[in-house]
């Protein structure tokens, strides 16, 4: 059962759903609110049911039933056939967070996994940032349970991913090939696009309105010019590095609203603020908010800058769908590693769609974005996979995940259910992460990659665990031990499905061991992508599994310092093939220093 940590309950016993005509799809709910002040409770159900719509959402991306003819708030945008990645599973809903930023009091977190492990479901979504080391989720995974967390939405700053323990699944955010430009027509016959959600067909119509050019739009510059009731062109290209795309988003409406403005044009880098405004928007500009580019705004200052009467009209956005559509990238929210407490823990662990993913929120359906999208997107698929192998553990089916991953999809219904290829886009271009400025992705975007669902079924190999070897770090977390400083600074010894080396000095030897889950005999053969100053060797090279042999094999990674500097991080690569149709490749990052109290995070 997937777990959704936004609806659950009090009492000791499970609520079991009151109506049939779901086919029992909720099985089970409770709710805790014993640790929540009373300020966060005021409006709110005093039950399961969920207020803000973000427990709903994250449910229904992982087990909604097919739907068909749904859109965005039913505006066309979007349309088409929804249905939840893993449709046949049966939820337990849990609500241990309330009030509209989503607050959660640790006590209920801890109650509500608890009941959860004993309740016997068999995957926990949290779609929870913001944690170290979430109590009982070490417990959960002791219980065979595979744990899937948010990664975090403060990127695109380094180290601010979150839940970055090893046993856990913890998820980057990326878009899908999915687009809603809007035509810009200005006075002067120029047409120009934007992006929007500009759906109210109301609210367009043949007529210009008067355009003006608020340059940064903060108190000094709106002062000198009269917005009210007219299209309002904000661009502060200078300021961008000041504050993130969500707050300067937010600062900008505040002063356009207040002065009575009747539409925005707010040039960013990233498209990325449109779902969380998009109630104000049309709520207080009925002309619409419109996303551009620096380059775009620049042309439409000029244009406003040369005429005395500037005006614009905005178009209704469409959805675009498919190649015409660059995607994944990695958002600019989502958190970025590596982790500030456990650097020599790769995370995140891999990423999946979490912008603008269109899934039921009350009686219709509504774009979210977040890592709390990306989340259940990779919970259904750990559902998936425990439904066809059954005898896997958290560990294995994290291996699975995270190390496979070739073949591209198409969003061509409303939820994106399979996804895009490992590293690479379906023109075979390195995935870029969203940023200032945007780059290629590496492991601390996105760890392994973009989640395949069809190659993790079959993947080969697997990095498996034992939970008892996740104890000792636990303790270590608690507080300091005697040997804790030795034993985090060796976390790359973990048999997790990646490597990170944040400390070679001279030299440092990596084990892990892999279990054949294919065919009872392979030979595979690793391929090394080396980091960058860096020297990597494996031994042994060539591993080959025979009919009644062990199914498993351990080998060593050998990391060498090319020459002896205080550098930043490089990013590498080792893949194990088998010739015929097995691809197991693991991302490897590596950090050379000199000296342990001066270190480059980059």
């Amino acid at each position: 059962m997937a777990l959704c940590p936004h609806d659950g309950r009090e009492s000791a016993r499970p609520v079991r759903s009151s109506t049939q005509r779901v086919a029992r799809k909720i099985i089970g709910a409770r709710w805790y609110s014993g640790d929540i002040p009373d300020e966060l409770l005021k409006g709110e159900y005093k039950s399961p049911r969920d207020l803000s719509g973000h427990g709903t959402h994250a449910a229904s991306t992982i087990l909604g039933g097919q739907v068909y003819n749904v859109s965005h708030r039913q505006s066309g945008l979007a349309a088409g056939m929804a249905r939840g990645g893993a449709p046949r599973a049966r939820l337990a809903v849990y609500k241990a967070c309330w009030g509209p930023k989503i607050d959660c009091g640790d006590a209920s977190v801890l109650a509500a996994i608890d009941d959860a492990i004993n309740d016997g479901v068999d995957v926990l979504s949290l779609s929870l940032g913001g944690y170290g080391e979430v109590p009982g989720t070490l417990h959960a995974v002791a219980r065979g349970i595979t744990v899937v967390f948010a990664g975090g939405n403060e990127g695109p700053v380094p180290q601010s991913v979150s839940n970055a323990v090893p046993w856990v699944i913890t998820v980057a955010a990326s878009t899908i090939d999915r687009s809603f430009p809007t035509v810009m027509s200005l006075g002067n016959k120029e047409k120009l696009v934007g992006q929007s959600l500009n759906y109210n067909a109301t609210m367009n119509n043949s007529n210009f309105h008067m355009l003006v050019d608020g340059q940064r739009c903060d108190e000094d510059s709106l002062a000198s010019v009269n917005i009210t009731g007219k299209i309002v062109l904000c661009s502060a290209p200078l300021e961008a590095a000041n504050s993130s795309p969500n707050s300067a988003f937010a600062a900008t409406f505040v002063a356009v609203v207040k002065r009575r403005a009747k539409g925005l044009i707010y040039a960013q880098y990233s498209a990325n603020v449109l779902d969380g405004f998009e109630d104000f928007c049309h709520l207080y500009l009925p002309a619409s908010c419109v996303l551009v580019d620096y380059e775009i705004a620049s042309r439409i200052a000029s244009y406003a800058k040369s005429t005395r009467k500037s005006v614009v009209k905005i178009s209704r956005v469409v959805s675009v769908v498919g190649n015409g559509v660059l995607a994944p990238r990695i958002a600019m929210f989502s958190s970025r590693g590596p982790s500030n407490e456990f650097p020599a823990i790769l995370k995140p662990d891999i990423s999946a769609p979490g912008v603008s993913i269109l899934a039921a929120v009350g009686d219709s359906y509504k774009f979210m974005s977040g890592t709390s999208m990306a989340c259940p997107h990779v919970s259904a698929v750990a559902a998936l996979l425990k439904s066809v192998h059954p005898d896997w553990s958290p560990a294995m089916i994290k291996s699975a995940i995270v190390t496979t991953g070739m073949y591209s999809c198409h969003t061509t219904s409303s939820v994106c259910i399979s996804y895009m290829a490992s590293v690479t886009d379906r023109f075979g271009m390195p995935i870029q992460a969203e940023g200032a400025p945007r780059k290629i992705a590496d492991p601390f975007d996105f760890g392994g990659g973009q989640i395949d669902p069809d190659k993790s079924i079959d993947p080969g190999l697997v990095y498996d665990i034992d939970p008892k070897e996740y104890t000792k770090f636990f303790n270590c977390t608690l507080g300091p031990k005697d040997d804790c400083e030795s034993y985090v600074g060796q976390l790359y010894q973990l048999n997790l499905p990646s490597i990170a080396v944040p400390n070679l000095k001279d030299s440092v030897t990596v084990w892990r061991t892999v279990t054949n889950v294919g065919g009872e005999e392979g030979t595979y053969k690793a391929s090394i992508e080396a980091p960058a100053g860096v020297r990597m060797s494996v031994e042994p090279s060539i591993i080959t599994f025979t009919k009644g042999g062990s199914r498993s094999a351990t080998f060593k990674v050998t990391f060498t310092a090319r020459q002896r500097v205080q550098a930043g991080y490089t990013f590498g690569s080792l893949t194990w093939l088998d010739g015929v149709t097995h691809s197991v490749r693991i991302p490897v990052v590596v950090r050379t220093i000199i000296q342990d109290f001066l270190s480059d995070t980059s």
